[in-house]
């Protein structure tokens, strides 16, 4: 006997009511704004648009305030799986047309499944947020979901790759949700995400703040650094976490996803040499070597508008996927201030945690100086970048540039802070600190009593420099593997990633250590 037809009829209308959502009319008007609906979010995420779908037919159980009067398709947030160029992704996108893609005690339980899912699969996570905050039809239910939400972020951190989207309003407690996962990505338009809004804000301190000013994405980005990646619009979101995913594995377990070439060929790069200033005063622009270093067109920068000073990202060196790390002496001389310490610090992290290959590019005279970075914490703060070097065992490649002075040189990933291979390229200045301030400390008094202080000052930096601040002395101590051709930096980077790629180390039993947060 054939199924019964109604039922089918029954499933077919059900589903139908489902894939609206909140009704054509409000999907239109998202249209209007630019913005995509949920599910042509996902359709838009994932190859060929087709995924399978977690609780379609979830619904409220709320009885408060005529709720039980409204229908909420998949009570606002629809869950999926798919592939993403071949390989399985969790996804869950809020719908902001059915009830502001308010989380209520089913919205959360459907979120904490997926992510109970991902972390039983082994697979990566994208949340796509675009909602208006707490059902508080539902009261203390809403916030109970909130922190099975919160609570599984932690599970998952550091066993899958987290990565959240935001594509409209994240306003109080949903901002914690993406702030406890890898990477967040935020739409230029039609997005916010903050604690407390204007008018909180204006009630409680009387200061009068738009939301452009601490809940835009250029002002996540470029100030408070709470975000990695600012997006033009919906689809450029979906784009930037595809490519994202490029870089990671699936977990902590899984392959980094290396593409090698069988063979490495040996290449003199002469153009790296022209870019390098010959007056050591003069900035070297550290994204220039990027460029040459890395596969063309696979420098993928993190969080490009904060703290620049410090430059992190993603690349491919012949195939092989790298994080790196580097000085710019292009913004405030290529020291580390606070900002930049935490940046590097939770960049270095993320690349621990799946296995990625690090690269550490050093330019630095030192960490800033100034009353509001002491007063700011800049000892804890710099701190985090030793710990993290220190507790990364992934491979890890220094190449000293020019400057590396003082515990900035340390916080850079020498060799005594566990990198496997050290270069230096023959205008490295390795020293406790510059040949200028030295000189004010060692010869202070023959600098008072020299008829030409400013002939004697020359001579003596010239000296001092040569002895204490070149690459062949700190070779010499073995404190650096090797000085290098600047042309033969790709090539030599290329075969020592190569080479100690399968590294593995080991480290004393505990819980965790204690970062200075």
């Amino acid at each position: 006997m054939a199924i019964d037809p109604t039922l089918l009829e029954g499933l077919k209308q059900r589903r139908e009511e489902a894939l609206m959502g909140g009704g054509i009319d409000r999907i239109e008007k998202r249209h209007e704004k630019g913005l995509l609906s949920a599910r042509e979010r996902l359709a838009a995420f994932f190859d060929g648009g087709h995924f399978i779908e977690f609780g379609m037919h979830a619904h409220h159980s709320c009885i408060n305030f005529g709720l039980e009067k409204r229908k909420m398709p998949g009570d606002g947030v629809v869950c999926a799986t798919g592939y993403v160029d071949g390989r399985p992704v969790a996804v869950y996108a809020q719908d902001f047309t059915v009830g502001g893609g308010a989380v209520g005690a089913i919205h959360a339980k459907k979120i904490c499944d997926l992510l109970d899912f991902a972390i039983k699969a082994g697979i990566p996570v994208v949340g796509i947020n675009d909602s208006g905050g707490a059902r508080i039809q539902e009261g203390i239910e809403a916030l109970s979901g909130y922190g099975q939400i919160f609570f599984r972020n932690v599970l998952a951190s550091g066993v899958v790759p987290q990565i959240s989207i935001i594509a409209g309003p994240c306003a109080g407690g949903a901002a914690y949700s993406p702030a406890l996962t890898d990477f967040i990505i935020m739409t230029r338009k039609n997005s916010n995400m903050f604690i407390c809004g204007p008018d909180v804000i204006k009630a409680a301190t009387g200061q009068v703040a738009s939301l452009d000013q601490f809940a835009s994405a250029d002002a996540h980005m470029a100030v408070s650094g709470n975000i990695h990646l600012v997006a033009d619009d919906d689809e450029h979101a979906m784009a930037l976490a595809k490519r994202l995913l490029d870089y990671l594995p699936s977990n902590n377990l899984g392959d980094t996803p290396h593409k090698m070439n069988n063979e490495i060929p040996w290449v003199e790069d002469n153009v790296m040499n022209e870019i390098i200033p010959a007056d050591p005063k003069s900035p070297l622009d550290m994204q220039q070597v990027i460029d040459r270093l890395v596969d063309p067109g696979s420098w993928f920068e993190i969080q490009p508008g904060y703290a620049p000073n410090m430059i992190t990202g993603f690349a491919k060196i012949e195939g092989l996927v790298v994080g790196i790390i580097g000085n710019q002496p292009k913004v405030k001389a290529g020291c580390i201030d606070i900002d930049s310490s935490d940046k590097a610090s939770r960049f270095i992290r993320v690349c621990n945690i799946y296995s990625i290959p690090v690269l550490s590019l050093v330019d630095v005279p030192g960490f800033m100086p100034g009353l509001a970075q002491e007063r700011g914490g800049i000892i804890r703060h710099g701190a985090k970048m030793l710990f993290a070097w220190a507790s990364c065992t992934t491979p890890k490649i220094t190449l000293i540039c020019r400057k590396a002075y003082g515990g900035a040189y340390l916080a850079m990933c020498s060799s005594d802070m566990g990198a496997d291979f050290v270069f230096a390229w023959p205008t490295a200045e390795i020293a406790v600190m510059g040949a200028q301030g030295a000189m004010k400390v060692l010869y202070k008094k023959e600098l008072e009593e020299a008829k030409d202080p400013a002939a004697l000052e020359l001579e003596l930096r010239k000296a001092y420099t040569e002895k204490f601040a070149s690459p062949y002395q700190a070779a010499s101590n073995g404190m650096i593997s090797d000085v290098i051709d600047p042309a033969v930096s790709r090539s030599t980077l290329a075969f020592a990633f190569r080479g100690i790629i399968a590294k593995h180390e080991t480290r004393p039993p505990k819980k965790h250590g204690n970062i200075p947060l």
